[in-house]
């Protein structure tokens, strides 16, 4: 980068007339779009419980409770889009998400700025493949708490979508694979991860979360509608086979857990406990068809070894 290059982009007066825009969560995607916002020279402010985060030009973090309406409202006054990239821990949805996500609508109607949405596939239910147009129908606690979410954003009359992907890979994601099995792998011992092993399974990059939420948001058709990131598809053993040769690792040592296994661990673990009931997305196929957004918003899956490197860093 040129010298000229760098004292362009530190410059506060480029952000000065930018648009603005507000991240909620500072995890991996939040931090993502923030940091591709700011680099295309708009400015963000970035709301999270610690406030911490880089130094970086065009971006503001701020500590904040996400269930604080007046606070986001606040934060959100003037903003363009709010990102929603929100997550309670895994074993409190039901009861930390719906306040969040009634603040965080209310903050976008008072604000009148739109509002995009990070999710998941949980609200479809056990349909296969995960379409764009498939019928919301949960079958879980966790599926109806974001179903619920869902419609109560579409009856508020805000400009709201929602970016769906399946389970994350990258740099500090959090999935089942890079919480359970990833460490092991990496130490080139055995792992355990749990479901079927050799079924189709798409992976999602954060990286094209953050892409496909930023080009949804600046989409006059979002409005009204899910997105679906498009993603990688890969059985968990094979995709595990790829990581180890693009991170030069030993093979993996990759073994199913059992279901009574993961009930033995659930009776003294509320994260596993919440494990239980979404065991139908990794005992099964569970294939992420992207083809909607793909052609309307230009967003394509990164290269899966870029991906893997990613999550190796």
């Amino acid at each position: 980068m040129r010298e000229q290059d760098v004292r362009d982009a530190t410059d506060p007066r480029r952000y000065m007339n930018a648009m603005h825009h507000l991240v909620i969560g500072a995890g991996p995607t939040g931090r993502t779009i923030a940091s591709l916002l700011a680099a295309g020279g708009e400015r963000v402010v970035v709301a999270s419980r610690s406030g911490r985060g880089p130094a970086t030009a065009g971006i503001e973090h701020r500590v904040l409770d996400a269930t604080d309406t007046g606070a986001l409202t606040a934060a959100a006054t003037g903003a363009t889009t709010i990102f929603n990239c929100a997550m309670p821990p895994y074993d409190r949805w039901a009861e930390d998400f719906p306040p969040i996500a009634a603040a965080v609508l209310a903050a976008t109607v008072a604000s009148g700025a739109a509002l995009v949405t990070i999710g998941n596939v949980y609200a479809y239910g056990e349909v296969q493949p995960f379409l764009e147009g498939s019928r919301i129908a949960p079958t879980t606690v966790k599926g109806r708490v974001r179903a619920q979410m869902w419609r109560d954003a579409l009856a508020s009359g805000a400009r709201v979508c929602e970016v769906r992907g399946s389970d994350y890979l990258g740099h500090a994601a959090m999935s089942l694979f890079t919480i359970m099995a990833l460490p092991a792998v990496r130490r080139g011992e055995p792992a355990t991860m749990v479901g079927d092993l050799d079924a189709p399974h798409s992976w999602t990059y954060t990286g094209d979360v953050a892409r496909t939420a930023i080009a949804a948001s600046r989409t006059a058709a979002s409005w009204g509608r899910a997105w679906h990131v498009p993603s990688t598809t890969m059985a968990t053993r094979a995709m595990a086979e790829r990581l180890c040769a693009v991170g030069n690792l030993p093979a993996p040592q990759l073994v199913a857990m059992s279901r009574a296994k993961l009930a033995a661990l659930a009776v003294d673990s509320s994260i596993f406990a919440a494990v239980v009931e979404m065991l139908y997305l990794v005992e099964r196929p569970a294939v992420l068809d992207a083809t909607e957004t793909a052609q309307s918003l230009a967003v394509t899956a990164t290269p899966f070894d870029e991906v893997l490197r990613d999550t190796l860093r």
